[in-house]
């Protein structure tokens, strides 16, 4: 198991998150709706759909707004969007990679929101394949440390198809394939564990350690990006070390 904090787990990032907790709440909604359409209405017979529940749940989205995204994205109520999935690839700064989800019902205005924030952060956007391959797809849980001790969680969900257990300061990581992380999700569930978060993200494969301007730079671009409504998720390959990380923390 790797013992490094990543920087996406500080305090600096959480405040980013809360200030636009309007945002959030709308994507995760935006999701929701997405996966119902796709899967159906029934969370029980629909992995996705109950994955993407249970996150707005946690991020404090209302029921009421949980229950009429579900309907929406099913059919049973009008007003659903037809929300098309497009990832972009591009750079931030210093050759770091990025890769963008995007749920959108207009592809010119999200590619145009994307190519944004990255020229005037310093980033620019890349060719098709040129950033992907620098990415892998995997199942990540993440369970707070409160729940279990790593080697404690290595039993409950090493059948289930985990293959490694990372320390996330306050959490654990747990990465499987990604098609692995509902049974891995659901070993827990039946152990009687929590977790804060089960799905299926793209992981680097090879990352690019950040000096202190690094980062800030990389964290500039991601900030830009996901305050795109039109973004879902953004990865990087940037590799934050603990003492930079005390050194933002120091800052604020």
């Amino acid at each position: 198991m790797s013992g490094h904090s990543k920087w996406a787990t500080t305090k600096h990032k959480k405040a980013a998150i809360d200030a636009k907790r309007g945002k959030l709440f709308a994507k995760l909604i935006k999701y929701i709706e997405v996966a119902a359409r796709t899967g159906g209405g029934d969370p029980a017979g629909n992995p996705t759909l109950y994955d993407a529940i249970q996150k707005a749940k946690k991020n404090s989205v209302p029921n009421d707004n949980i229950d009429r995204a579900v309907k929406r994205g099913s059919g049973a109520e009008a007003g659903g969007s037809n929300w098309e999935a497009i990832t972009y690839e591009g750079y931030a700064p210093g050759g770091v990679a990025v890769l963008i989800e995007c749920l959108t019902d207009n592809k010119n205005r999200a590619a145009t929101e994307v190519r944004t924030a990255l020229s005037r952060n310093g980033g620019n956007l890349a060719d098709p394949n040129s950033v992907a391959y620098l990415f892998n797809r995997r199942g990540v849980v993440m369970v707070p440390k409160a729940e279990k001790s790593d080697e404690e969680l290595l039993e409950i969900v090493l059948e289930a198809g985990a293959e490694e257990i990372n320390d996330y300061g306050e959490s654990w990581q747990i990465v499987s394939e990604a098609t692995n992380f509902v049974d891995v999700r659901t070993a827990l569930q039946e152990a009687d564990v929590d977790y804060d978060s089960a799905e299926a993200v793209f992981l680097p494969s090879l990352e690019v350690p950040l000096d202190l301007d690094g980062a800030k730079k990389m964290i500039r671009v991601v900030e830009a990006l996901e305050d795109s409504d039109d973004v879902q998720n953004v990865y990087t390959n940037g590799d934050v070390s603990d003492e930079v990380l005390e050194q933002l923390d120091a800052e604020e």
